[in-house]
């Protein structure tokens, strides 16, 4: 019995036995069996080789556990249980992004600087870890756009002002629009102030987008303009408006000397600022809508029309300009009050009038004089309230002042006990004495005379439609204002204005020269118009400041003219003209011209030569 197990187990270990159940087993691996299932497959153990692996990878693990535990219980246990009791968990402001101001074109005129733009200084870098900063397109937009007081900190280092503030023009008219909204969240800060951690609680919302009605090509260069006349004449400043006289939207409103909007949002440059603070040209006036000047000569146009309106003269009638006019004196009889014209005119019509600017003729249209009846001072001011002077133009800035016309009861108040004498009326119907206006007022008032009676609302926004609500008309015969076109375009064709005379677009205006200082040796130098003139579609005024007295043909007639002619070149299309070819297509049509003409001298030889053989 002992003999046969010992067989048995040598033949097992030699392979040569073969137990039933393994015949069994092979028996049943049969075709038919699927094997993707391993149906009729032998089992084989896990090899050793493998268990010792995943053994040692498991042991590894174990240790490397162990060790990073002692470490922190052991090693680091004190620091970061010091951690633990000196960290704070605070919540931070997330600034929100500003919305950006564009011109009509696309143009940015004001946005958030970057971290990205390599002219940085450091210390704007530092600032920009924190919240963006505004920039703006410059030079020429700093009145309109305005600038803002950026968040700032106390000496703790903490925000007491967390959000960015307008202070100027746009960016104070339309502050709640494109402010946005500030976020938040939650930091871990140590004692050092070193941040371990953060997580966003409320995500920032940016300010919206302001889309405006401003060309900033053409701001740009009348900027220049103003700017290269002021200092090369001594002007002590200037500004310009150009406007659609449709729907009232600003193409155009620069205004010199400015400041730099950057230096102020910034807020570092103390030398800087404190040299805005002192210049006494005013820098931080903006002289289109919050300065108030004498306007002189271009207040006639409007009393033409009051008195055609009225009807105190025809408009044939002449009237003779022999240089100046005198009334008697009731105080000094043998002292007569003597109106000078600025030259002898001779015999003037309305319109020639208007072309050549005789104060004489408008002394008399204005006060009456010998036989000819006068508006007198209730009517000089009627019309000109009927046009918008000495009002409010509503436009969507800041700080908008008005003017003031000369009456009686201002007269009365201003110079105690002094009555209203008919000198007092000549001097307001030429736009002295006291007439004073801003040059939005006069842009909306020759806008409607442009456009035959309506009074639009300046505005820089660029809207989908006109504020139908804010336009109203004035009533005056269509004939009244036939008479004063005529006579702006000839003050452009033989008269005062006659520098605008240019071949590309027909111009309409009227010059004005306004006496200022204690001394009357310096004037304001003015003019305004529209254009094109047989359909007008832009009304424009520009004002020099305080300069040399040259006639009316100079002065800020030279800055229009200057930028009619840039405006022909770089825009033609306010002038109704199509745009001149890129350079590129001048090329390719010079080229094409050239071969054209190669292929058109081959095919007449070509046929010269059939004819000469046939």
């Amino acid at each position: 019995m002992i003999i046969k197990l010992f067989k048995k187990n040598k033949l097992r270990k030699n392979g040569l036995m073969i137990e039933p159940d393994e015949i069994f087993l092979d028996s049943k691996n049969l075709q038919g069996f699927d094997q993707q299932q391993f149906e009729g497959r032998i089992e084989k153990p896990i090899r050793k080789r493998t268990t010792l692996f995943l053994g040692f990878f498991f042991i590894i693990f174990v240790l490397i556990f162990i060790g990073q535990l002692l470490s922190l219980q052991i090693r680091k246990g004190k620091e970061y249980l010091k951690r633990s009791e000196n960290n704070t968990l605070s919540s931070v402001i997330i600034f929100a992004d500003r919305g950006i101001i564009y011109d009509r074109s696309g143009i940015e005129l004001a946005w958030n600087k970057k971290t990205e733009d390599l002219s940085l200084s450091e210390e704007e870098r530092i600032l920009l870890e924190t919240f963006p900063l505004r920039s703006y397109l410059s030079p020429g937009f700093a009145h309109i756009l305005g600038y803002v007081s950026s968040p700032t900190k106390d000496k703790s280092g903490k925000y007491w002002q967390t959000d960015y503030i307008g202070k100027d023009g746009l960016e104070k008219q339309y502050d709640e629009k494109i402010k946005g909204i500030n976020g938040s969240k939650i930091i871990e800060i140590d004692a050092h102030g070193v941040v371990h951690s953060e997580n966003i609680q409320n995500a920032p919302t940016r300010g919206k987008d302001l889309a405006t009605t401003v060309d900033s090509k053409i701001q740009s260069k009348l900027f220049s303009l103003i700017e290269d006349l002021s200092k090369r004449n001594s002007f002590t400043g200037g500004a310009g408006i150009l406007l659609d006289i449709t729907n009232g939207e600003i193409i155009t409103s620069t205004s010199y000397p400015e400041y730099d909007a950057n230096v102020l949002s910034l807020g570092k440059d103390e030398e800087k600022i404190n040299g805005y603070l002192s210049d006494k040209r005013k820098v931080f006036l903006d002289r289109t809508i919050s300065g108030l000047y004498t306007p002189g000569s271009i207040v006639k146009p409007f009393f033409a029309l009051g008195a055609l309106a009225e009807e105190i003269i025809s408009p044939y009638k002449e009237i003779l300009s022999t240089g100046s006019i005198s009334i008697p004196n009731p105080y000094f009889p043998d002292q007569p009050s003597v109106f000078r014209d600025w030259k002898a005119h001779g015999w003037t019509d309305m319109s020639e009038a208007i072309a050549v600017s005789s104060d004489v003729y408008f002394y008399s249209i204005g006060g009456g004089f010998e036989g000819q009846k006068g508006l007198g001072i209730s009517n000089l001011e009627k019309y000109a309230r009927m046009f918008g002077l000495g009002e409010e133009t509503g436009v969507d800035l800041p700080d908008e002042k008005f003017g003031t016309i000369p009456s009686p009861e201002w007269k009365l108040k201003t110079f105690a006990g002094d009555p209203w004498r008919v000198g007092d009326t000549y001097n307001t119907a030429i736009g002295q004495y006291g007439f004073q206006v801003t040059l939005l007022e006069m842009a909306r008032a020759v806008s409607a005379i442009g456009n035959r009676g309506i009074l639009v609302t300046p505005h820089f926004v660029l809207e989908d439609k006109v504020m139908e609500e804010k336009i109203s008309k004035i009533n005056l015969s269509s004939e009244y204002y036939n008479e004063v076109y005529l006579g702006m375009r000839e003050a452009v064709e033989y008269g005062t204005a006659i520098a605008l005379n240019v071949p590309y677009v027909e111009v309409a205006a009227k010059t004005g020269t306004a006496q200022v200082g204690t001394a009357k040796n310096k004037v304001n130098s003015w003019i305004i118009g529209f254009f094109p003139y047989e359909n007008p579609r832009y009304a424009f005024t520009v004002m020099m400041e305080s300069g040399p007295s040259q006639g009316e043909s100079g002065g800020a007639s030279s800055v229009m003219r200057g930028l009619f002619d840039w405006m022909y070149w770089n825009t033609p299309e306010y002038f109704g003209l199509p745009p001149w070819p890129k350079k590129e297509e001048v090329i390719e049509e010079e080229n094409n011209i050239e071969t054209e003409e190669i292929i058109d001298t081959f095919e007449e030889n070509l046929d010269l030569f059939m004819l000469e053989n046939e």
